[in-house]
């Protein structure tokens, strides 16, 4: 039986605890913050609550997954999952709206033609046939095995895009914004497309086609809801690790990573305890580095070394509404700005006066004091810390302004019914995460300007990361299959190639 110890009790580092705990490890998790989850929070106030993470889960397999390999309780005995129908509702700047059926590609499709008109479905039911071929070529690589030795060659652009004629040249889309120019021919459908790029912490303006996977894992793999709230999936995940005899410090801030001849050893924590351990499992390279001064982590894998700063952050707007939520309301509503695809372009206008807006409006009664009140979340991808000073009081009150502006396009007479309003940004981010900036991590993407994580296992022995900065990349989903892949590599060693 190894000793492990956890740095942080994210997602990720949770799902690999819970895993290790029992394969016959003594797992012990050292939490800088007072509490599990990450950046899966919740805020409560007055008998309102808000998730302040994610608000959806797809791909809820993974958990699922989870629960089955750590005990004889499924996901389902500990949590409700509800299927969200419609998926979301899409309000555009032309002030066409559409919803969308969750998990029915006919039905999209359908849906489509009837709002954008003829033909515009078919446009996207192609692009999602393609974007499932991406998926095919990418999926065990990016999500299922560790990290490949040679990663470059998944630098090969995996989406099968259109030849398009232009300027007398064929040419083949490698970007998303040239899928939505040349493939689906309409600005709302590519809207549509970049919508789900945001939603995800990907810019749009940057991202390589093989980011088509992003909304094809919505529309094959369904949108659901944990009732009372994401927050009780990450409660979940905490009571099962506790269960399995895991070990939480809250309140142990780790200064550094011990080593002995050559080996990880242990941890030292802010108040000087030294934590003995033959294996450590840490949460992100940004935050190894400083672990670990001096020492190559990963080597020719290093593949996106220091770049947390550089991705996008979250402004969260947690609004208590007078009134009952009207019975036929939408759980999502995606309300566009007037330029999605060149919101988080941090060297020009740095985010639009009028963001794209997701608007959750659960219907949970968990989630408010009673039947005459509302709980409702909005979330805009932005630039992180170096893209505007979110700690100041006025920046971070405008943009929130811009929000409830705009989602009131979607929710009628929204301001009217504001009881109050909490505003979170990148800052909380940081705080919460320890990310710089706030920053959000991306899932892995393959293509040539695609985001690859740094591996899960490190140069140095017996370390270890997993975690949205650590591959597969960030995301629900993704921070539990890096939990799995962890979890492979202690076990079985570096000739883990993941589950079969």
């Amino acid at each position: 039986m190894a000793r492990i110890a956890v740095i942080g009790a994210g997602m990720g580092a949770m799902a690999a605890a819970a895993r290790l705990a029992v394969a016959g490890h003594r797992v012990a998790v050292y939490e800088r913050t007072e509490t599990y989850g990450g950046a899966v929070r919740r805020f409560e106030r007055d008998g309102f609550a808000f998730d302040t993470g994610p608000g959806l889960l797809t791909l809820p397999a993974v958990y699922r997954d989870l629960f089955v390999k750590t005990g004889k309780e499924p996901l389902e005995s500990v949590v409700e999952l509800v299927q969200v129908d419609p998926s979301s509702r899409h309000v555009f700047t032309d002030g066409t709206e559409v919803s969308l059926p969750n998990a029915s590609r006919a039905g999209v499709v359908a849906a489509l033609d009837e709002a954008l008109g003829t033909g515009a479905g078919a446009r996207w039911g192609d692009f999602l046939v393609r974007a499932r071929e991406a998926w095919d070529r990418t999926r065990r690589p990016l999500l299922e095995e560790p990290l490949w030795p040679n990663w470059e060659v998944l630098m090969r652009e995996p989406y099968p895009a259109v030849p398009h004629k232009r300027l007398l040249r064929t040419r083949r889309a490698c970007t998303l914004a040239e899928i939505g120019a040349w493939e689906l021919r309409d600005p709302r459908l590519a809207d549509l497309l970049y919508g789900h790029a945001l939603a995800y912490g990907v810019d749009p303006g940057t991202a390589p086609a093989s980011a088509a996977v992003l909304p094809y894992m919505e529309h094959a793999f369904g949108t659901w809801y944990v009732r009372g709230g994401v927050r009780e999936l990450a409660r979940a995940v905490y009571e099962r690790c506790v269960r399995r005899k895991v070990e939480f410090h809250f309140g142990a801030e780790v200064t550094g990573v011990l080593e002995k001849d050559g080996r990880a050893a242990g941890l030292e924590l802010a108040d000087g305890t030294v934590v003995e351990a033959d294996t450590v499992v840490g949460t992100g390279p940004w935050r190894l580095r400083a672990l670990v001064p001096g020492r190559e982590l990963y080597g020719t894998k290093d593949v996106a070394p220091d770049a947390e700063d550089l991705h996008p952050g979250r402004v969260v707007v947690c609004l208590a509404l007078r009134g009952a939520r009207e019975p036929d309301a939408v759980h999502r509503t995606v309300v566009y700005g007037p330029d999605p695809e060149g919101e988080l372009d941090l060297f020009g206008h740095g985010g639009t006066p009028e963001p794209t807006v997701r608007v959750d409006r659960p219907g949970d009664p968990a989630l408010r004091p009673d039947a005459d009140h509302e709980s409702v979340v909005l979330t805009a991808t932005v630039p992180s810390g170096r893209g505007h000073d979110w700690a100041a009081p006025e920046i971070a009150e405008a943009f929130a302004d811009r929000m409830v502006a705009a989602a009131e396009r979607a929710v009628p007479d929204l301001r009217e019914r504001i009881l109050w309003r909490e505003v979170r940004t990148p800052v909380h981010t940081e705080r919460e995460t320890g990310a710089v900036g706030g920053a959000v991590p991306p899932p892995a993407l393959a293509g040539g300007e695609g985001t690859l994580h740094p591996s899960n296992s490190t140069a140095v022995p017996g370390l270890f990361t997993a975690g949205g900065w650590s591959h597969p990349g960030g995301g629900l989903a993704h921070a539990g299959m890096s939990g799995a892949l962890v979890a492979g590599l202690v076990v079985e060693g570096p000739e883990f190639r993941g589950s079969q």
